[in-house]
């Protein structure tokens, strides 16, 4: 089975987290292309956001993960971008619905807010759930401008 290719990033806040993220990925099989930061140093999260909207809209990787403190920059950030989908996700059930529902490409993880276990069961469980489809669709198709 051939492994999807996973774009992460985020600022210095969520740099722990990420480093951990991408270690259990890779355990898993996923490719995984690291967009920043590489250092706890404080870093602004859309240099970071931007490469990991980029590479999903431009189909260099089927999903993204973006971590910052609180999720929030990275996710308004990364929603800038025409195509993506990104939920701020702080509990399994929430990662699970944004792609069931929302059909979500990116998932954002608040780092200040969430264990790092729980982030590695949201991003596992964001990466494994279907979209619906059906009434979510037409829904879906309503968010770009």
């Amino acid at each position: 089975m051939i492994k999807q290719t996973i774009a992460i990033g985020g600022d210095h806040a969520g740099f722990e987290y990420k480093s951990e993220v991408i270690k259990f990925l890779k355990d898993k099989g996923y490719e995984v292309v690291d967009k920043g930061t590489y250092s706890s140093v404080s870093a602004d999260y859309p240099d970071f956001a931007h490469p990991v909207a980029e590479a999903v809209k431009n189909k260099e990787a089927e999903f993204g993960v973006l971590i910052c403190g609180s999720g929030n920059g990275v996710a308004i950030t990364a929603n800038k971008h025409q195509g993506i989908r990104a939920a701020l996700c702080w509990l399994p059930e929430i990662a699970s619905l944004a792609r069931q529902h929302n059909n979500a490409n990116v998932i954002c993880i608040p780092a200040r807010y969430v264990t790092i276990e729980s982030a590695k069961e949201m991003v596992e469980i964001f990466l494994s759930t279907a979209f619906e489809g059906g009434r979510h669709h037409t829904r879906v198709g309503k968010i770009a401008c």
